[in-house]
Parts: C-alpha cells; structure tokens; sequence
C-alpha cells in the first residue's frame, strides 16, 4: 500500500479555516468577508454534528473578532498567515490505512503575484501542531490545483500546473511523478485553462470537482453571454475523452464587477461531514446548484451561503480550508 490523498467526502477530524487579517486585501468587503467567513464556519461545525472546525486567526485582537462571530464549539488558533487561502498553504494529509501523514509543499505566492509574511511557512507551522509525521517538498505546489476522488484519480488544469511561474524546470511528467510520490497520484486528468480572470492561474476546484468515485462535475454555461463556455465546453471534452463520466452543474453566468467578468463558481464547495457548504451569488441558478449536488451527498445537508465579499480577496469557501481526514 501506498501513502494517498482521500476524497473530501471521506469522514474528517477537522478543518483549518483562514480568517481574514488585512483589510487591504478585501477593499470594501472586510467586515462581510469575515461574516460570511464566519457563517462558513457554523455551518461546517453544525453545532456539533458536523466536525471540528479550528479557525486560524493571525492575532490575539483576530481571535477576539472572530469569537463573536462563531458558535461556541468553533476553536480558535492564533498563528501568524498573510491571507485566507489555507487550501493552498496548510499542508496536505494522506493516509496508508490506519497510518496518516501530512505533505507540506513549497509557496510562492500563486507565482510571485501576492507574497504575504506568514503564508511561506504557515503549512509548517500548522503541521507541527499536529504532531503527525510530515513530508517536506521542495517545489511549488497548491492544494487548489488539484482535485481526487480517492482512488489515485486527479484532476488539474495545465494553465495552473504548468506554468512556468510556479515550477518551470517541471514538465507534466516530472509534475505526475511529483505527485504520485506525495499524494498518491495514479492517473491525472489535464483540463485547459481556469476560470477566467482566476487570480490563481486557473485552480481546478473552481472549475471541476469529484463528487463520487470516477465521476466529475462540471459547469454547463449559462447562456451564450458565460463567459466561461468556452472553458466548460474543452474541460467536458477532455473528460469524456479519457473515458471519465461527467455529471452537470450549473453555472452562475456572468457576475461582474466594473464591466469584468470575476471567477465566480458554484464548483468551490465544501464537502463536509454534516453538510456541503455551496457559495452562491444571488444569480438565478443559486437553487439549481444546490438541487444538483443533491444526489451525490445523500445524508449530508446542501446548505446555500453569500460569497460575494470573499470572492472579491480572490476565491471561495473551498479556498479558504483544508480538511484532516480520519485515519
């Protein structure tokens, strides 16, 4: 047997959530991004019947913030993090049986574009707290780009994994050894490009998600004006090629912001013990989104919530946790 990724359906101990610390990064959204944040939290824990939620705050005076935001059960941990995005900075847990380990990979920004003090290390960090064994790698790497269904399958978009701002001494096949020795990689499907103006470079849980085992949820344009079917349409090609079964969800269409279109996706769900957690935007394919996750997570609540205010620092609910599988 070998060390390997789960699905995130898999039942979990806990969950690392980012709260948001410097206003800059959330222009006139701060205080909502912390609410709905916070929201995104309560519901994860489920007042108990969900899983342990440990809310990561940079600062003493953060904690007091966010303890009157969140339930009770939901625990608080000061460490020191640039920005929210644990998904891509907390370190990865992989399990061989009985035995679970964490991966930490190396930071660079999301390719040099948004270095924040406490986002290099904060996988270290977190993962000495939990006194697991832990795999240190030495190449750029963020949990966003990819996605599995726990059986060795992934799914990563070249826009993000082969960019040459990340690792660009690595070409696919290095990338698929890389992966197979960390993660547990068998197989990888390689979609296109990301969402339109990702700030990520294309993170693939905006775009495609497992939702059960070989089976792959993807976006179906909402109109001729999405401005993602183009991407939607390739990324449904690539799939059925490699003989994966595609299951449909919505897209939320255009949501703009000044005239341009932002990554908003219903793709960056949460899939947690008690519940799937949905941003939604407002838009009129809100409850069809949440009606067609429906069958896949039988037992688990759908539960809808507002991700405006985060979605303008830059992702979603799925961006800001990473989850501890049980072993």
């Amino acid at each position: 047997m070998t060390f390997r990724m789960p699905a995130e359906w898999a039942p979990h101990d806990w969950v690392w959530i980012g709260f948001p610390a410097n206003p800059d990064e959330w222009p006139d959204a701060f205080d909502r991004a912390r609410r709905q944040i916070a929201d995104f939290a309560n519901a994860v824990h489920a007042e108990g019947r969900g899983e342990e939620v440990r809310l990561v705050v940079a600062s003493d005076a953060d904690a007091e913030d966010a303890a009157r935001l969140v339930h009770a059960g939901v625990k608080i941990i000061v460490q020191k993090l640039g920005d929210v995005w644990l998904r891509d900075t907390a370190p990865i847990a992989v399990l061989n049986g009985a035995e679970r380990a964490l991966v930490d990979f190396g930071f660079n920004g999301w390719g040099g574009k948004y270095r924040m003090p406490g986002d290099e290390d904060i996988g270290a960090r977190l993962a000495a707290t939990t006194g697991l064994p832990t795999d240190t790698q030495h190449w750029v790497f963020e949990g966003g780009a990819v996605d599995t269904d726990g059986t060795g399958l992934f799914v990563t978009t070249e826009q993000c994994l082969l960019n040459p701002n990340r690792n660009p001494d690595l070409d696919r096949g290095k990338i698929e050894t890389l992966l197979a020795g960390s993660l547990g990689l068998s197989d990888m499907l390689w979609l296109g490009d990301g969402l339109l103006n990702d700030h990520t470079d294309g993170h693939v849980d905006n775009l495609a998600r497992f939702v059960g085992p070989g089976l792959l949820a993807l976006p179906e344009a909402a109109g001729k004006d999405d401005p993602n079917a183009a991407l939607y349409a390739d990324a449904r090609t690539r799939a059925k090629a490699q003989g994966i079964e595609v299951v449909s969800m919505p897209s939320p269409g255009p949501v703009l912001v000044e005239g341009e279109p932002i990554p908003a996706s219903y793709m960056n769900f949460y899939i947690g013990n008690a519940a799937v957690i949905v941003p939604v935007y407002g838009r009129p394919n809100d409850r069809a989104a949440l009606e067609a996750l429906k069958p896949f997570f039988p037992g688990r609540d759908i539960v809808g919530l507002p991700s405006d205010a985060i979605l303008s620092g830059g992702g979603s609910f799925h961006c800001t946790s990473q989850q501890m599988p049980s072993a």
